[in-house]
């Protein structure tokens, strides 16, 4: 490998090749529009078929926060009912670790509490009925107070936002 200018057959087959793509390339289908125009594949109701797909997937749509709070909420509450027979912290993680904020493990701390105090009320000794109802009541719980959050955070500041 040199260090001096490429040699002129290069250069010459390099111009031909970018000349060719061009000429080619401005020949082909209507880019811009997103569908072929030559009339060979001629489509809609004159060629009798459908005019073919664009293939653009519509936009996602961004998550709700009340329902991204639901979710976590659910989630980790869930996580520490079926850890709550290996004694002391079933989950092992501080808020952060989990993913919540500070108001996020404060209504995860009622739902458990009120998620446990349900399962001891069902079944004392430990039932899949009882843990069930505990499952339901800490979902039913998290949907309830995320979306009683977010009400009230509807008037908090631009500054605080609804986890300030």
């Amino acid at each position: 490998m040199g260090s001096g200018p490429a040699p002129r057959g290069a250069l010459a087959a390099c111009a031909a090749t970018l000349l060719a793509a061009a000429l080619t390339g401005c020949s082909g289908p209507d880019r811009d529009a997103g569908h072929d125009t030559a009339p060979e594949r001629a489509s809609g109701p004159a060629a009798g078929t459908p005019p073919p797909a664009t293939g653009a997937a519509p936009a996602p749509r961004p998550t709700p926060p009340e329902d991204l709070c639901t979710a976590l909420i659910t989630h980790w509450a869930g996580v520490a009912l079926d850890g709550d027979g290996a004694g002391g912290d079933p989950v092992g993680l501080d808020y952060q670790s989990m993913g919540l904020s500070g108001d996020q493990y404060e209504i995860l701390r009622a739902v458990l509490a009120d998620a446990r105090a349900e399962r001891r009320a069902e079944a004392p000794e430990g039932t899949a009925a009882a843990d069930a109802a505990a499952r339901r009541l800490a979902a039913r719980g998290a949907r309830e107070r995320c979306a009683a959050h977010h009400r009230s955070a509807a008037t908090a500041t631009a500054t605080g936002g609804p986890w300030g």
